[in-house]
This record gives C-alpha cells, structure tokens and sequence, in this order.
C-alpha cells in the first residue's frame, strides 16, 4: 500500500472515533480558558494514538502539546487544534469539527512518518473566538512553540463551498477606563468627575476618527460599565472595544490614535483614562500561495474542487494570523453545509453536528495530512515554500 493509501485509509477507519468526539464536545460547548473537557477528550485520544502529550502550556491552563518524532531527519509539522465555543451560541463556529480534523489529520500522517522522516505535533490552540485568556496562538509564538516547526496546517469548516486560506484582519482587543470622582448629581455636581462623560467622548471621537480612515480598518466596542444610578455621577466607566485593520503597521497607527483620543478625553474632563489590551492581540494572515495550491491538488485528488471565486476584503480576525506571521500557514474551509449559511448562529451550529459536517473531518483530515506528506517527501518544494513565505512577511 502507497503512503497515500495508508493516510486514507487510516482516516476512513478512525473516522468513527473522531466523530464521536466531535459530537461530545459538540455537546459540552466551553468558551475560552474554560475547554477542560474538549482539552482532556483530544489528548487521550492523541496519547491513544501514540503521541506524546503535555497539557497546560505556553500560559493556557486548556492547551495542549502532542507530538510524535519519528527518529529520522525531517521537518516538523505541527496541526494548529481549536476547539472552544461562543458564549451562548455553542459551536456555532464549528470548532469541535475543526479539533477533531487536525487531530485525524496528525494521526493519519503519523501512519507514514516513521517511514519518510520527520516530526507531526498538534498544537491545542484555546479561544480562538477571544475571552477570558484567549488568542492562545499568540502565545503559542511568543513562548517559542513555532521556533523550530517548518511549516503549519489547519482546516475551518466552511460553508457551502470549499476555499483556499483568506486574508483575514489583525485584531487588538482593548478594555478602555476612565475613573473620576462621585458625586450628588443634582445636590453637588460641580464636585463631581463625570467618567461616563470621559467614555462618551471618547465613543464620539472614535467615530469622527473612522471618516479618516483606510477601507481595511474596522473599530467596533461596547459600553460595559456606566455608572451605578441617575443620581450620581460616575466614577468609573469602561468600554471594550476591536481594533482591526489588514497590516501590522497599520493597526499600530489606528492603535496610536485611538490612545489619543483616550488622553483627549481625559484630559477634557479631569478624569483618568487608561487603554489597555485584555487578551492577546491578534495578526493578519500573511498568505502563502505556493503552499495552498499544494492543499488544493490535494483536494482535487480526493474529487472535491475549491471555490475559484474572487476573495471579497478581509471582515473578520483569526489568531492563526499570528502563527502565519512566523511560519507558512493554511487554514482552507471545508464545506459542511449544502447551502450557504453564516457562521456564528443558531443553523451553522446545527451543521456542525449533521452528518455532512461530521463525515468532513475525513475529508479535511485527508487533504491536510496528504499536504503534509507532499512537503516532507518534497524537500524543494517545501524550501520554496519557505521562501515565499518569507517574502510576503517582509512585503506586508
């Protein structure tokens, strides 16, 4: 039997196991610092499959590091795993489809590693979706997972069609606070300092900034805290808000100028301000052509075809952006829906337990872990992987 052979192969029998897997942590949905079962579930099963596991790592109580080392000179190829859910949606996302994949997918690839060389690991990546500590990968780099991995692998589920990895926004998460002083509001309100007020400006300055800015850049945030009752006046106020914007540079310009407003506001109104991020900051996706074009004649050996239409302007963020930063990455969509339908609600969460959603962790498992093969059998095509990679990250 081919190598090729023995990766489907192995995906088609455990299919069953994985499934199952999704479904359990389908139905024990847990949001960011909290996937203590969706950790636990994907682990033992990596032990099961032979890998070396390590929970609790680069600062999140919920990430995993599995790896298996096949004793033969190689590269290393590492399987980015998500797996938490939406506060108050569940999987809406479909990430207990996207854990299971990668986990099929290293484990499929290991069937041949031992043979071809090299290192397959899997990264439990938690709170993709942001929250308490989230946007592990951001972490995952900064604590030196990725200094010695070659190159990085993951599929989303998708909607109605197959896709190649898309551009998507970097991401700065900012809790955003102003304290003044208390006060009678009717009986004494000049000896009060109004922190609501110094919020309130600081939302409109926001906004007037937007009308100065580049298509790519989206500002969005809420008002978390804004006083206690009418006849007091506030001294504390807060705000979360996302800062997105295509570039690196770009984002630090936006983050620079909403940190004046901030100063501006405080300044007006005598109260103390303060802009600070409150989880990891997430980066833009730098693509890396070369390496889905390897993922798409993947695909298409297995009789599946990508989506060939015009990619639309990055909307949304993703911290696999961070990992891309440092390595070459995908993230391709496989499809799990007939119809499209959007991520993020009450339907997708339902596709992400039907039957076509369950039976793509085959289908991406397959073309992720053939992909991988291709770039360890290939030592070339891989450098010239490398290569690109570094020249986009340098073109940003």
């Amino acid at each position: 039997m081919s190598r090729r052979d023995t990766i489907i192969a192995y995906a088609d029998k455990q299919l069953p196991v994985y499934r199952q897997i999704a479904l359990e942590i389908h139905g024990k949905p847990e949001v960011s610092n909290y996937e203590f079962f969706a950790c636990e579930t994907l682990s033992r099963q990596l032990e099961k499959e032979g890998f070396t596991v390590r929970t609790d790592v680069a600062g999140h109580r919920t990430g995993f590091d599995a790896r298996y080392a096949s004793g033969k000179p190689g590269p290393v190829l590492v399987f980015l795993a998500e797996y938490d859910a939406l506060i108050g949606l569940g999987h809406a996302c479909g990430h207990n489809i996207f854990g299971a994949t990668s986990a099929l997918a290293a484990s499929c690839l290991k069937q041949v590693i031992d043979e071809v060389g090299g290192e397959v690991r899997v990264y439990g990546t938690p709170g993709e979706e942001g929250g308490e500590n989230g946007s592990a990968k951001g972490s995952f780099v900064r604590e030196g997972f990725l200094r010695d991995v070659d190159a990085a692998l993951c599929a989303h589920p998708g909607a109605h069609k197959h896709e190649l990895t898309k551009k998507t926004l970097g991401c700065a998460p900012v809790d955003i606070e102003f304290h003044g002083r208390s006060a009678h509001a009717a009986a004494a309100p000049e000896k009060g300092i109004n922190a609501l007020d110094a919020l309130i400006l600081t939302y409109n300055g926001i906004n007037a900034l937007r009308q100065h800015l580049t298509d790519d850049v989206r500002i969005h945030g809420i008002i978390v805290n804004g006083g206690d009752a009418p006849n007091i006046v506030p001294d504390y106020a807060k705000a979360k808000f996302y800062l997105r914007a295509a570039t690196a540079p770009v984002l630090d310009d936006v983050y620079n100028k909403v940190e004046r407003i901030v100063e501006g506001a405080a300044a007006m109104t005598g109260a103390t301000g303060s802009m600070r991020p409150y989880q990891n900051r997430v980066e833009n996706t730098v693509l890396t052509p070369s390496f889905d074009e390897v993922f798409r004649r993947c695909m298409e050996s297995l009789g599946e075809k990508l989506s060939t239409e015009e990619e639309a302007a990055p909307m949304g963020s993703s911290d696999v952006g961070n990992i891309s930063q440092v390595v070459p990455t995908i993230q391709p969509s496989v499809s799990i829906t007939d119809a499209y339908i959007p991520h993020h609600t009450e339907a997708y969460r339902d596709a992400a337990c039907s039957e076509k959603g369950l039976a793509s962790i085959a289908l991406g498992a397959k073309a992720l872990a053939l992909t991988a093969l291709e770039l360890i059998e290939d030592p070339a095509l891989l450098a010239a992987i490398k290569a690109e990679h570094a020249a986009n990250v340098r073109e940003q």
